[in-house]
């Protein structure tokens, strides 16, 4: 079974009907409420994880089931650097782009990689007089948590991130 393929952007439309299909998957396969409430949640952190490191999303999302196995996928494209990267082969269970599975696809895998830009660190000027009235302040680190990817971690069986270029395609299984 596969469900409608839902559009999602920047402005979170098409999120909560991400999660109606996911919702719509565990009731055809006559789910208890807790494991379709777990799936419901995994596909809010699939959403969430993707959208906080690329910081843009024009996605496509559903649900394919078989059984009690349920695969969410999601497919979207972002302007790839070094960091995203980083963080999305992070964000997988193999810690390994799924993508590069034969000697062409490791080889193209890891030109992308070499050919992929630094992220742009912009740093700011400050007048002196700023500067000194900030001196001693802590500030917040706007570094990426990593809270969606831990959820992810415990609640599905696998967590599979294929790059190629400037795609991303994200696999979470679990089986109920």
């Amino acid at each position: 079974m596969k469900t409608d393929i839902v559009l999602i952007d920047n402005l979170c439309n098409g999120f909560k009907d991400a999660v109606k299909q996911t919702e719509k998957a565990a009731q055809f396969r006559d789910l208890e409420e807790s494991a379709s409430l777990q799936l419901q949640l995994i596909t809010e952190e699939m959403l969430s994880l993707v959208r906080s490191i690329t910081g843009e999303v024009q996605a496509s999302f559903w649900v394919e089931s078989d059984a009690r196995k349920f695969t969410l996928n999601m497919s979207t494209k972002t302007v790839m650097d070094k960091e995203k990267r980083r963080l999305l082969i992070d964000s997988t269970s193999e810690g390994k782009n799924a993508a590069a599975t034969s000697f062409l696809t490791r080889l193209r895998d890891a030109f992308e990689e070499a050919m992929a830009s630094d992220p742009d660190l912009q740093q700011y000027n400050l007048p002196a007089d700023i500067e000194a009235d900030l001196a001693g302040r802590d500030f917040e680190n706007p570094e990426w948590d990593r809270y969606e990817q831990s959820v992810l971690f415990r609640l599905a069986d696998n967590v599979s991130i294929a790059i190629r270029g400037g795609y991303v395609n994200m696999t979470v299984t679990k089986s109920v």
